[in-house]
């Protein structure tokens, strides 16, 4: 059977391909938030007045920058289960969790995009003019309308060009889900593998679909860089 027929035949796996991105995709998309979410978190109490909890969101930031993501993803899929099985134990619940992977993935990813994210966040906070805030607060605005109006603002643009390159890692770094044997676009590519007996084929068909991805997120993080910078010199 020719190449053309093992990917896009009547028995073909381009749809087990296009479903293994759709769930790549989906996995990074839900990753986001709660990445990107947690390292502002994270800079925000890394400039707070308390010492230890500067030393503890720094630590945070070292462990999880310094350890291999797949590493990271095997704490949180077995640790986890672990320890919410154990405070069952502890409370006298007889429960049992089982945690589905496509959740540990988007756990252990948020977890890993928070630490580098935060420290995207935590310079972009310090390109903040001081006076800025100081003018706001002159005006009677109070904290947090400060920093949602005034801060905010600004930072999302300092910060698009880290914040992008961290989400095309992401997309890439999605692939280590498959070793949980959620069916992504690299565990698709390896099922289409064993089965043809046609690895390079099915690999390079990935391949192409990851810089795809790669290719349209540059894309539109250029728009959006240029959208945020206009009326900047």
């Amino acid at each position: 059977m020719g190449w053309f027929d093992l990917l896009f035949g009547p028995d073909g796996w381009t749809p087990l391909l296009l479903k293994g991105a759709l769930i790549t995709v989906a996995l990074a998309v839900n990753t986001v938030p709660f990445g990107f979410g947690g390292g502002l978190v994270l800079a925000l109490l890394k400039l707070s007045r308390n010492r230890p909890l500067r030393i503890a969101c720094d630590a945070y930031t070292t462990f999880f920058r310094g350890i291999p993501d797949l590493l990271a993803l095997f704490i949180v899929y077995f640790g986890l289960q672990s320890l919410l099985n154990k405070l069952g134990q502890i409370t006298g619940e007889a429960w049992r969790i089982e945690l589905n992977a496509f959740v540990a993935g988007v756990i252990a990813l948020s977890v890993v995009v928070a630490a580098y994210s935060s420290e995207v966040w935590l310079a972009s906070l310090k390109s903040v003019p001081p006076g800025q805030s100081e003018a706001a607060k002159s005006l009677g605005l109070d904290a947090r309308r400060v920093f949602l109006l005034v801060v905010l603002p600004q930072l999302g643009r300092v910060a698009l060009p880290g914040l992008g390159n961290i989400w095309t890692i992401l997309v890439k770094d999605t692939s280590l889900i498959s070793t949980l044997a959620v069916m992504d676009l690299l565990r698709a590519a390896s099922e289409a593998s064993r089965a043809t007996t046609r690895p390079l084929l099915f690999y390079s068909a990935a391949a192409a679909i990851y810089l795809l991805f790669s290719i349209l997120s540059g894309g539109a993080q250029s728009y959006l860089e240029r959208r945020a910078n206009q009326g900047y010199a």
